[in-house]
Protein backbone atom coordinates (compact mmCIF):
# COMPACT_ATOMS: atom_id res chain seq x y z
CA UNK A 1 0.00 0.00 0.00
CA UNK A 2 2.98 2.20 -0.40
CA UNK A 3 1.29 4.01 -3.32
CA UNK A 4 -1.13 5.75 -0.72
CA UNK A 5 1.72 7.67 -0.12
CA UNK A 6 2.61 10.77 -2.28
CA UNK A 7 4.87 13.63 -2.69
CA UNK A 8 3.15 17.18 -1.63
CA UNK A 9 1.19 18.81 -4.36
CA UNK A 10 1.16 15.07 -6.24
CA UNK A 11 -2.55 14.93 -8.41
CA UNK A 12 -4.38 11.59 -7.78
CA UNK A 13 -4.07 9.57 -10.81
CA UNK A 14 -7.20 8.27 -10.96
CA UNK A 15 -9.96 10.59 -9.85
CA UNK A 16 -13.31 9.67 -8.38
CA UNK A 17 -16.14 8.94 -10.67
CA UNK A 18 -18.34 12.04 -11.07
CA UNK A 19 -19.97 13.11 -8.04
CA UNK A 20 -18.31 11.10 -5.48
CA UNK A 21 -15.94 12.90 -2.52
CA UNK A 22 -12.41 13.39 -3.43
CA UNK A 23 -10.17 10.10 -2.49
CA UNK A 24 -7.12 11.64 -0.79
CA UNK A 25 -4.01 9.79 -0.20
CA UNK A 26 -1.24 10.66 2.49
CA UNK A 27 1.09 13.49 1.59
CA UNK A 28 5.02 13.03 2.58
CA UNK A 29 7.78 14.81 1.69
CA UNK A 30 9.57 12.18 0.78
CA UNK A 31 7.40 10.27 -1.87
CA UNK A 32 6.39 6.89 -2.10
CA UNK A 33 9.44 5.53 -0.48
CA UNK A 34 8.65 7.75 3.06
CA UNK A 35 7.77 6.31 6.24
CA UNK A 36 3.62 6.23 5.64
CA UNK A 37 3.05 8.32 8.96
CA UNK A 38 2.56 11.86 9.82
CA UNK A 39 1.81 13.43 13.06
CA UNK A 40 1.76 17.18 14.11
CA UNK A 41 -1.08 19.78 14.78
CA UNK A 42 -3.69 20.91 13.03
CA UNK A 43 -1.97 24.28 11.42
CA UNK A 44 1.45 21.98 10.65
CA UNK A 45 -0.38 19.11 8.44
CA UNK A 46 -1.86 21.79 6.14
CA UNK A 47 -5.37 23.26 5.68
CA UNK A 48 -7.06 20.12 4.49
CA UNK A 49 -6.51 18.99 8.15
CA UNK A 50 -10.02 21.31 8.73
CA UNK A 51 -11.72 21.27 5.32
CA UNK A 52 -15.34 21.80 5.72
CA UNK A 53 -15.73 19.57 1.71
CA UNK A 54 -16.66 15.92 2.24
CA UNK A 55 -13.82 13.78 1.33
CA UNK A 56 -12.39 10.31 1.64
CA UNK A 57 -9.00 9.02 2.60
CA UNK A 58 -6.60 6.14 1.44
CA UNK A 59 -4.99 6.15 5.59
CA UNK A 60 -6.28 6.51 8.87
CA UNK A 61 -6.75 9.54 10.70
CA UNK A 62 -6.69 9.83 14.46
CA UNK A 63 -7.89 13.24 16.16
CA UNK A 64 -7.39 14.42 19.37
CA UNK A 65 -8.83 17.80 19.90
CA UNK A 66 -7.74 20.17 22.42
CA UNK A 67 -10.00 22.82 21.67
CA UNK A 68 -12.71 24.55 19.69
CA UNK A 69 -16.18 24.03 18.70
CA UNK A 70 -18.20 22.77 15.98
CA UNK A 71 -19.38 19.80 14.07
CA UNK A 72 -17.12 16.57 13.09
CA UNK A 73 -19.42 15.03 10.51
CA UNK A 74 -17.80 11.13 9.76
CA UNK A 75 -20.17 8.89 7.23
CA UNK A 76 -23.58 9.81 8.37
CA UNK A 77 -23.38 11.05 12.08
CA UNK A 78 -22.38 14.41 13.14
CA UNK A 79 -20.25 14.55 16.31
CA UNK A 80 -20.22 17.53 18.36
CA UNK A 81 -16.50 19.09 19.14
CA UNK A 82 -15.65 20.28 22.38
CA UNK A 83 -12.01 20.06 24.16
CA UNK A 84 -10.69 16.52 25.65
CA UNK A 85 -11.94 14.40 22.55
CA UNK A 86 -10.12 12.04 20.77
CA UNK A 87 -11.87 10.40 17.42
CA UNK A 88 -10.56 8.16 14.60
CA UNK A 89 -11.51 8.25 10.85
CA UNK A 90 -11.74 4.85 8.74
CA UNK A 91 -9.56 4.33 5.31
CA UNK A 92 -12.82 5.13 3.13
CA UNK A 93 -14.99 6.93 5.36
CA UNK A 94 -16.41 10.40 4.68
CA UNK A 95 -15.65 13.03 6.60
CA UNK A 96 -15.55 16.78 6.87
CA UNK A 97 -15.36 19.67 9.86
CA UNK A 98 -18.61 21.65 9.77
CA UNK A 99 -19.11 24.75 11.34
CA UNK A 100 -15.67 25.04 13.16
CA UNK A 101 -14.34 27.54 15.65
CA UNK A 102 -10.94 27.84 17.05
CA UNK A 103 -10.36 24.05 16.16
CA UNK A 104 -6.98 23.00 17.80
CA UNK A 105 -5.11 19.66 18.78
CA UNK A 106 -3.24 16.67 16.68
CA UNK A 107 -3.81 14.54 14.30
CA UNK A 108 -1.87 10.94 13.74
CA UNK A 109 -1.90 10.18 9.79
CA UNK A 110 -0.83 6.47 8.93
CA UNK A 111 -1.44 3.57 6.12
CA UNK A 112 -2.39 0.40 7.16
CA UNK A 113 0.70 -1.12 5.60
CA UNK A 114 2.48 0.79 8.99
CA UNK A 115 0.49 -1.42 11.45
CA UNK A 116 2.75 -4.00 9.83
CA UNK A 117 4.53 -4.78 13.51
CA UNK A 118 1.16 -4.63 15.29
CA UNK A 119 -1.35 -6.53 13.22
CA UNK A 120 -3.75 -7.22 15.53
CA UNK A 121 -4.41 -3.61 15.64
CA UNK A 122 -6.42 -3.32 12.43
CA UNK A 123 -9.04 -5.40 14.30
CA UNK A 124 -8.68 -2.73 17.28
CA UNK A 125 -9.06 0.32 14.87
CA UNK A 126 -12.12 -1.42 12.85
CA UNK A 127 -13.82 -1.72 16.68
CA UNK A 128 -12.78 1.65 17.55
CA UNK A 129 -14.44 2.52 14.57
CA UNK A 130 -17.77 1.53 15.77
CA UNK A 131 -17.69 4.88 18.11
CA UNK A 132 -15.67 6.71 16.03
CA UNK A 133 -15.99 9.61 18.98
CA UNK A 134 -14.40 9.61 22.30
CA UNK A 135 -14.91 12.04 25.50
CA UNK A 136 -12.03 12.05 27.62
CA UNK A 137 -11.52 12.19 31.30
CA UNK A 138 -8.76 15.26 32.36
CA UNK A 139 -6.28 11.98 33.13
CA UNK A 140 -7.01 10.25 29.09
CA UNK A 141 -6.46 13.93 27.86
CA UNK A 142 -3.35 14.41 29.42
CA UNK A 143 -2.14 10.78 28.66
CA UNK A 144 -3.35 11.04 25.13
CA UNK A 145 -1.84 14.34 24.85
CA UNK A 146 1.67 13.18 25.69
CA UNK A 147 1.58 10.33 23.28
CA UNK A 148 0.68 12.61 20.50
CA UNK A 149 3.68 14.83 21.43
CA UNK A 150 6.14 12.40 21.07
CA UNK A 151 4.58 10.79 18.07
CA UNK A 152 5.19 14.70 16.52
CA UNK A 153 8.37 14.70 18.27
CA UNK A 154 9.77 11.59 16.41
CA UNK A 155 8.68 12.79 13.18
CA UNK A 156 10.42 15.84 13.43
CA UNK A 157 13.23 14.29 14.16
CA UNK A 158 13.94 11.46 12.12
CA UNK A 159 16.58 10.35 14.53
CA UNK A 160 17.86 6.57 14.15
CA UNK A 161 15.19 3.89 14.44
CA UNK A 162 12.51 6.27 14.77
CA UNK A 163 10.25 4.42 12.50
CA UNK A 164 10.22 1.57 15.22
CA UNK A 165 9.73 3.99 17.65
CA UNK A 166 6.56 5.39 15.99
CA UNK A 167 5.23 2.01 15.63
CA UNK A 168 5.55 1.09 18.85
CA UNK A 169 4.02 5.02 19.94
CA UNK A 170 1.12 3.95 17.40
CA UNK A 171 0.40 0.35 19.43
CA UNK A 172 0.19 1.93 22.76
CA UNK A 173 -2.49 4.72 21.47
CA UNK A 174 -4.05 2.26 20.05
CA UNK A 175 -4.93 -0.39 22.82
CA UNK A 176 -5.78 2.90 24.83
CA UNK A 177 -8.21 4.17 22.03
CA UNK A 178 -9.68 0.31 22.43
CA UNK A 179 -9.81 0.38 26.37
CA UNK A 180 -12.05 3.76 26.41
CA UNK A 181 -15.44 3.23 27.32
CA UNK A 182 -18.02 3.97 24.14
CA UNK A 183 -20.57 6.88 24.76
CA UNK A 184 -23.80 5.85 26.56
CA UNK A 185 -22.19 2.31 26.20
CA UNK A 186 -22.07 1.67 22.75
CA UNK A 187 -23.63 3.64 19.95
CA UNK A 188 -25.53 0.99 17.94
CA UNK A 189 -25.32 1.04 13.69
CA UNK A 190 -27.95 2.42 12.16
CA UNK A 191 -30.00 1.15 9.03
CA UNK A 192 -27.30 -0.26 6.46
CA UNK A 193 -24.51 0.71 8.30
CA UNK A 194 -21.30 -2.21 7.18
CA UNK A 195 -21.25 -5.80 9.37
CA UNK A 196 -19.42 -5.53 12.22
CA UNK A 197 -17.88 -8.84 13.91
CA UNK A 198 -18.52 -9.55 17.24
CA UNK A 199 -15.12 -9.31 18.47
CA UNK A 200 -11.73 -8.69 17.04
CA UNK A 201 -9.24 -11.65 15.95
CA UNK A 202 -6.49 -12.42 17.88
CA UNK A 203 -3.41 -10.53 17.37
CA UNK A 204 -1.30 -12.41 14.75
CA UNK A 205 -3.76 -14.18 13.33
CA UNK A 206 -5.24 -14.29 9.77
CA UNK A 207 -8.75 -13.14 8.61
CA UNK A 208 -10.91 -15.60 9.27
CA UNK A 209 -13.56 -16.39 6.30
CA UNK A 210 -16.08 -14.02 8.48
CA UNK A 211 -13.62 -11.25 8.50
CA UNK A 212 -12.82 -11.68 4.77
CA UNK A 213 -16.57 -11.55 3.80
CA UNK A 214 -17.19 -8.63 5.79
CA UNK A 215 -14.37 -6.97 3.66
CA UNK A 216 -15.71 -7.96 0.53
CA UNK A 217 -19.26 -6.62 2.11
CA UNK A 218 -18.22 -3.27 2.54
CA UNK A 219 -17.28 -2.95 -0.80
CA UNK A 220 -18.66 -0.96 -3.36
CA UNK A 221 -19.76 -4.08 -5.47
CA UNK A 222 -22.87 -5.75 -5.64
CA UNK A 223 -21.76 -9.02 -5.47
CA UNK A 224 -24.34 -11.90 -4.47
CA UNK A 225 -23.81 -14.48 -1.79
CA UNK A 226 -22.44 -17.64 -4.41
CA UNK A 227 -19.92 -14.54 -5.89
CA UNK A 228 -18.73 -13.89 -2.34
CA UNK A 229 -18.22 -17.58 -1.40
CA UNK A 230 -16.50 -18.10 -4.87
CA UNK A 231 -14.30 -15.26 -4.20
CA UNK A 232 -13.17 -16.80 -0.67
CA UNK A 233 -12.50 -20.26 -2.08
CA UNK A 234 -15.80 -21.48 0.05
CA UNK A 235 -19.12 -22.68 -0.36
CA UNK A 236 -22.01 -20.87 -0.05
CA UNK A 237 -23.73 -23.35 2.98
CA UNK A 238 -20.17 -22.92 4.97
CA UNK A 239 -19.98 -19.33 4.38
CA UNK A 240 -23.48 -18.55 5.72
CA UNK A 241 -22.55 -21.07 9.16
CA UNK A 242 -19.43 -18.86 9.55
CA UNK A 243 -20.30 -15.48 8.74
CA UNK A 244 -23.84 -16.46 11.07
CA UNK A 245 -21.93 -17.23 13.91
CA UNK A 246 -19.12 -14.10 13.81
CA UNK A 247 -21.90 -11.38 13.57
CA UNK A 248 -25.49 -12.83 14.43
CA UNK A 249 -26.61 -12.28 10.76
CA UNK A 250 -26.59 -14.21 6.99
CA UNK A 251 -24.07 -12.81 4.63
CA UNK A 252 -27.49 -11.57 2.70
CA UNK A 253 -28.48 -9.48 5.49
CA UNK A 254 -25.44 -7.90 5.67
CA UNK A 255 -24.86 -7.27 1.19
CA UNK A 256 -28.32 -6.01 1.56
CA UNK A 257 -27.39 -3.62 5.04
CA UNK A 258 -23.76 -3.02 2.73
CA UNK A 259 -25.61 -1.91 -0.11
CA UNK A 260 -28.19 0.45 1.56
CA UNK A 261 -25.10 1.97 3.17
CA UNK A 262 -23.36 2.73 0.27
CA UNK A 263 -26.91 4.28 -1.06
CA UNK A 264 -26.81 6.26 2.10
CA UNK A 265 -23.48 7.37 1.72
CA UNK A 266 -23.68 8.48 -1.84
CA UNK A 267 -27.31 10.44 -1.73
CA UNK A 268 -25.58 12.20 1.57
CA UNK A 269 -22.18 13.14 0.16
CA UNK A 270 -22.90 13.45 -3.52
CA UNK A 271 -24.92 14.90 -6.09
CA UNK A 272 -25.88 11.61 -8.22
CA UNK A 273 -29.59 11.66 -9.66
CA UNK A 274 -30.95 8.70 -8.00
CA UNK A 275 -31.16 6.72 -10.76
CA UNK A 276 -27.10 6.95 -10.90
CA UNK A 277 -26.84 5.71 -7.36
CA UNK A 278 -29.12 2.89 -7.96
CA UNK A 279 -26.60 2.02 -10.85
CA UNK A 280 -23.48 2.30 -8.65
CA UNK A 281 -25.05 -0.12 -5.95
CA UNK A 282 -26.03 -2.80 -8.67
CA UNK A 283 -29.92 -1.41 -9.30
CA UNK A 284 -30.88 -1.41 -12.67
CA UNK A 285 -34.55 -0.67 -11.97
CA UNK A 286 -34.57 3.37 -10.46
CA UNK A 287 -37.84 2.16 -9.22
CA UNK A 288 -36.77 -1.35 -7.52
CA UNK A 289 -33.97 1.02 -6.09
CA UNK A 290 -36.30 3.11 -4.01
CA UNK A 291 -38.31 0.23 -2.86
CA UNK A 292 -35.13 -1.42 -1.43
CA UNK A 293 -33.80 1.69 0.04
CA UNK A 294 -36.96 2.37 1.88
CA UNK A 295 -37.39 -1.18 3.13
CA UNK A 296 -33.95 -0.95 4.75
CA UNK A 297 -34.13 2.23 5.93
CA UNK A 298 -37.62 2.82 6.41
CA UNK A 299 -37.29 6.33 4.23
CA UNK A 300 -37.44 7.26 0.59
CA UNK A 301 -33.98 8.00 -1.10
CA UNK A 302 -35.08 11.57 -1.66
CA UNK A 303 -36.36 12.09 2.13
CA UNK A 304 -32.91 10.70 2.84
CA UNK A 305 -30.88 13.06 0.66
CA UNK A 306 -33.31 15.93 2.28
CA UNK A 307 -32.35 15.20 5.73
CA UNK A 308 -28.54 14.37 5.29
CA UNK A 309 -27.22 15.96 2.61
CA UNK A 310 -24.39 17.98 3.22
CA UNK A 311 -25.44 20.94 0.40
CA UNK A 312 -21.39 21.01 -0.46
CA UNK A 313 -20.10 20.27 -3.59
CA UNK A 314 -17.08 18.06 -4.16
CA UNK A 315 -13.29 19.62 -3.85
CA UNK A 316 -10.95 18.22 -6.43
CA UNK A 317 -8.19 16.40 -5.84
CA UNK A 318 -4.65 18.29 -6.11
CA UNK A 319 -4.28 17.67 -2.29
CA UNK A 320 -4.30 14.59 0.07
CA UNK A 321 -3.10 15.00 3.42
CA UNK A 322 -6.03 15.35 5.82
Amino acid sequence: MRNTTVAPGTPCPAPPRPGEPPLHRLELAGGPGAVPFAAGPFDELGPLSRSDRPHRHTFYEIVHIAAGSGTHVVDLAGHPVRPRQLAVVLPGQVHYWRDQRGLDGTLALFTEDFLVDHPGDRALLRRIGDTCWFDLSEAEHEGTARLMADLTAECRQRAPGHESVLRALLHVLVVRMARLPAPGGGRPGGPGEPARLRGPAAPGTPPTVAEAFVRLAARPVAWSVRECAERLGVTPGHLTRTVRAATGRSPGRLLNEARAYQAQRLLAHTELPVRQVAARVGFADPAYFCRFFRRETGTSPGEFRKHHSSRLPSIDTSGASA
